[in-house]
């Protein structure tokens, strides 16, 4: 069985930045492309980026693309998302996504298999 753990959360002044880290552990297949989604208080979970097994096809949510970037390390099996100029809209929990099976990145969240359990981050104005 696939297991994710995100880490790097907290807090950040508006402008700030942060980095997210979610480790895989588990399960024999290869895990082919990764995401991050976000969920804030009252609201549904949206897309914040995913990226494919060779990181050759990264996609992003139009609200974090030229601020967050995405990236992976296939031997350390760990995926990343660096989070710059952060604004207090980004305050959400971020879960990490897996899937084992899609070559292309993809948004759509019911084609993750695997969830970490979600990581909090509070930007401040």
């Amino acid at each position: 069985q696939v297991q994710l753990a995100e880490s790097g959360g907290g807090s950040v002044q508006a402008g700030g930045s942060l980095r997210l880290s979610c480790g895989v552990s588990g399960g024999r297949s290869r895990i082919y492309v990764m995401g991050w989604f976000r969920q804030a208080p009252g609201k549904e979970r949206e897309f914040v980026a995913a990226i494919s097994w060779s990181g050759d096809s990264i996609v992003y949510a139009d609200s974090v693309k030229g601020r967050f970037t995405l990236s992976r390390d296939n031997v350390k099996k760990e995926l990343y998302l660096q989070m710059n100029s952060a604004k207090p809209e980004d305050t959400a929990v971020y879960y990490c996504a897996a899937n084992t099976s899609l070559v292309q990145a993809t948004r759509g969240g019911s084609e993750y298999e695997y969830w970490g359990q979600g990581n909090q981050v509070i930007v401040s104005s």
